[in-house]
Parts: C-alpha cells; sequence; structure tokens
C-alpha cells in the first residue's frame, strides 16, 4: 500500500463573519472515580458502538479508571513495557518479571509477559526508520508497533516496487518480531480545519484541529505539518481567522506531520469538538493520551464525524503524491481505525473528553459514510496532539 499527498480543492466561500468552530482542550487527567461525560458524547459513542447509553458510560468509565491505576503504578515504580486494551476493554500491561506481574493484576489490570515487548519492537522500528532514511521504500505503506500483537506490523502496497522488495528484506531479518500485512492500496493525507470545521488556503481546505496558548498568552492552531506548510493564511467561511507560522512538514524529506498557526486578534478555537450535526458539540477536558485500544472518534470537513479505536503510536508512513511529487516519509503518528478522507487533514480526534491529534492521512480512494460513526476495515493516520503541544511549547485551551 503507497501513500500518496492530497489536498481537497475548493469552489470559493462565502464571506462572512468569523464563527469559531468546536474545538480545544489542556492536560488534565482522568479521575480514578466514575466520570460524567457530556449528554452528547454518550449518545455519539452508543450509537457508533451499537449499545445503549448505560453501556456507553460504563466502557467510558472502565477505560478512564484503568488507565488512571496503570498511571499510579508506573509513578509507584513499576517498570511497564508496553499496554493496550484488549477486545474485552481490559487494560493489559506488558511486565518483565512475576512481581511486576502481581503488583499490575492487584490494582485489578491484565499483566503479561511478551516475547519481545514494545522496548524492543522500538529498537526495530528506529533501524527500519534508518533504512527509509537512506531511501524512501515505495511500495511500503507504513511501519509501527503494535503492542498487542507484539510485533513490528508492515503495510505493503506494493511489493513488486525494487525499493519494497529491499525494504522487506531487510525486515525479514528481524524474523518473527515483523508482521507483513498487504493491503493493496496506496495512502493519501487529507487537507483541512476546525476542531472539526473546514478551513481554506490557497484553493485547497483542510480541517481545523485544535487550540492552544503559548507562555506568554499567543493563541495557536495546532494542525496537520501539510495543512500549514508554506505559512498560508488561512480562513472560516471566507474571512481570515489565522496564518501558518511553523510546519516539520517538507514533501519529499523525512517529516513529522505537525504544524502550528498563529490565531489572529478576535478570532479564537473553541473549546468544544464540532460534530457535523451528529450529536450537537464535545467539551474537550484536557489531553491524556488514550491507551492502544481505546475507543476515538474525529471530525472532519469532508467525512463528518466517524469512530473506531487506535490501533498504534509512532508508526512511519510512506506517503506518495499523486499529482507527481516524490514520496515523503512521517514519522510519529497514531494510527486507528477511524474512516477519513481527502480534506479530513488536520481535523480533531477525541477519545471521551481527552484531545487526541489531528488527521494527517489514509488509504487513497477510501470511501466514508458521512458522520457514520464506525465503520468496518477502514483505516487513517493522526499527528498526536501532546507530541505537538510538547515540540512547540503550547498548553492546550480546554472548555
Amino acid at each position: 500500500m503507497s501513500i500518496s499527498f492530497r489536498k481537497s480543492l475548493i469552489a470559493g466561500a462565502a464571506l462572512c463573519a468569523l464563527v469559531p468552530a468546536a474545538l480545544a482542550t489542556t492536560g488534565s487527567s482522568a479521575s480514578a472515580a466514575p466520570q460524567q461525560y457530556q449528554p452528547e458524547m454518550v449518545t455519539a459513542l452508543a450509537r457508533t458502538l451499537g449499545v445503549d447509553e448505560r453501556a456507553a458510560v460504563s466502557r467510558l468509565d472502565r477505560e478512564a479508571v484503568q488507565q488512571q491505576r496503570l498511571a499510579d503504578l508506573t509513578r509507584g515504580g513499576l517498570r511497564v513495557d508496553g499496554a493496550f486494551v484488549d477486545g474485552g476493554g481490559t487494560l493489559t500491561v506488558n511486565t518483565a518479571d512475576p512481581a511486576s506481574a502481581a503488583r499490575v493484576r492487584a490494582a485489578g489490570l491484565a499483566a503479561r509477559t511478551p516475547a519481545r515487548g514494545e522496548a524492543a519492537l522500538n529498537r526495530v522500528q528506529a533501524q527500519l526508520d534508518e533504512l527509509a532514511t537512506r531511501q524512501v521504500p515505495e511500495g511500503i505503506s507504513a511501519w509501527g508497533v503494535d503492542v498487542a500483537a507484539d510485533v513490528v506490523e508492515v503495510e505493503v502496497g506494493d511489493a513488486a516496487k525494487p525499493q519494497a522488495k529491499a525494504f522487506l528484506a531487510e525486515a525479514a531479518r528481524f524474523g518473527q518480531a515483523v508482521r507483513v500485512k498487504n493491503s493493496g492500496r496506496p495512502l493519501q493525507t487529507q487537507a483541512t480545519v476546525y476542531p472539526g470545521s473546514k478551513m481554506t488556503y490557497d484553493g485547497f481546505y483542510c480541517s481545523v484541529g485544535f487550540g492552544a496558548r503559548s507562555s506568554s498568552g499567543a493563541q495557536y492552531l495546532v494542525s496537520a505539518g501539510h495543512c500549514v506548510a508554506g505559512s498560508p493564511t488561512l480562513y472560516f467561511n471566507g474571512t481570515r481567522f489565522a496564518k501558518g507560522t511553523s510546519s516539520r512538514y517538507a514533501l519529499g524529506a523525512n517529516s513529522v506531520d505537525m504544524g502550528i498557526a498563529k490565531v489572529d486578534p478576535g478570532n479564537s478555537i473553541a473549546t468544544q469538538v464540532g460534530t457535523w450535526g451528529a450529536v450537537g458539540t464535545i467539551a474537550v477536558r484536557g489531553g491524556q493520551r488514550a491507551a492502544v485500544g481505546s475507543s476515538i472518534c474525529k471530525s472532519g470537513a469532508t467525512s463528518g464525524w466517524t469512530c473506531g479505536t487506535i490501533k498504534g503510536y509512532n508508526v512511519t508512513v510512506t506517503y506518495t503524491d499523486p499529482n507527481g511529487g516524490p514520496n515523503t516519509v512521517v514519522r510519529g503518528l497514531g494510527s486507528s481505525s477511524v474512516c477519513t478522507m481527502g480534506g479530513d487533514s488536520g481535523g480533531a480526534y477525541i477519545s471521551g473528553n481527552q484531545a487526541q491529534g489531528m488527521t494527517s492521512g489514509g488509504p487513497t480512494g477510501q470511501q466514508c459514510t458521512f458522520n457514520g460513526g464506525n465503520q468496518a476495515g477502514k483505516s487513517s493516520y493522526f499527528q498526536p496532539l501532546g507530541d505537538a503541544l510538547s515540540y512547540y511549547g503550547l498548553t492546550l485551551n480546554v472548555g
């Protein structure tokens, strides 16, 4: 599966006053006690999971409580080699010895001793990343650590490409630590703006991400890097609201898909995520990273409100350019089963009431049902929000 970068073109936009779309978050931690959630969030999750609202609240509470217990254990000195939420909703922790496993189980979590573990798999991925630095692996879509499966998974779009063959030959040296998956579809980035809203620039559009502030109080939009590369002027409903200031994305180079835009005085990014009419708005209470396997939804201008689960972090992806430009390797992405399309880029991912990141890309030609919730067989990549906030020294705005 190869990846292609594609920005969504627009015909024009009506001039009107800027109305900030829903969005934002900070870094508050989950409570160990069951949480209270906005009714709209509960309704949305219940609908997408096909359960009643009571079951949806139970799932959100259980995930939050388990993650807080793990945080308490690690603060208490427990050494963890990766963790994930299994299919039954139980947070499973990788441990290295019986004593650590006993502490995990005593806290009500599951424990296992993996054959490899996250640290060892990260070292394997780092070597594959280095290989991609020397030569872009055309035909290889993405690779990243699958904590639950205890492997580095390599997704292949076109194994016949010479670069793909060379990459797979190197990956085979790691034996069972690497699993090859043939997906057969190229990936593309989606270009857009709002905590879900549509933002336009230079004849293209992206979706708005999250609002954040610097230590001096200056307001910024945190976005996918390819949406603000080249420092474009950004518009909402035809009215300027921000100007791109920094991006770590560069076409044809080894990149990170994060960037920021300075919000113009008098405008702001809202501290709720819009859902394109699916369930109202979702308030953002913090930016705590959710575990692999957790529920997650995103808002974007093309496919609206779609949901799924987190599949992994620190994934490296090869994006291809359908316009004939060079391939681009992007590092540090999160992967999910959320459906996205062109124009969703930059849009907001949220788990429960915790902001997670911004849309980076997804399979070329992937079609999503608008406001379709969970959709089987879909996938996408997102830039983790916490990494972008840390890199740019910003604090998330919360509702």
